[in-house]
């Protein structure tokens, strides 16, 4: 079982240390990088990845979506991607709402 993220205020966070909060082996989370678009970490010199709290977040959903959903690889990078188009589509709608609500007020 993997252990419960207690985040400390740091801005980074190595690849070791990600591997160690996520109980997910480094080479794992290399290979999750190359397949979810939303991983992506900081690089810096040396090709060193530095990994900010909303990519430990998107490790922990991916790491929930593979093993206690059962879902593929593939499987996640759908839900993953309907989530986002959920997202925007969600701020797409109150966009319209206020301005409708501003046309409405106008017409009064």
């Amino acid at each position: 079982m993997a252990k419960e993220i207690s985040l400390i205020d740091k801005k980074y966070y190595s690849i070791s240390e990600v591997s160690e909060l996520c109980s997910v082996k480094p080479h794992t989370l290399r290979f999750w990088e190359s397949e979810f678009k939303a991983l992506k970490p900081v690089t810096r010199k040396g090709k060193r990845r530095y990994y900010q709290k909303d990519d430990i977040k998107m490790i922990r959903k991916i790491q929930d979506l593979l093993h206690k959903e059962g879902l593929t690889i593939s499987g996640v990078k759908r839900k993953l991607s309907s989530e986002k188009k959920g997202q925007s589509s969600n701020k797409f709608s109150e966009k319209i709402l206020e301005d409708l609500e501003e046309l409405l007020k106008s017409i009064k």
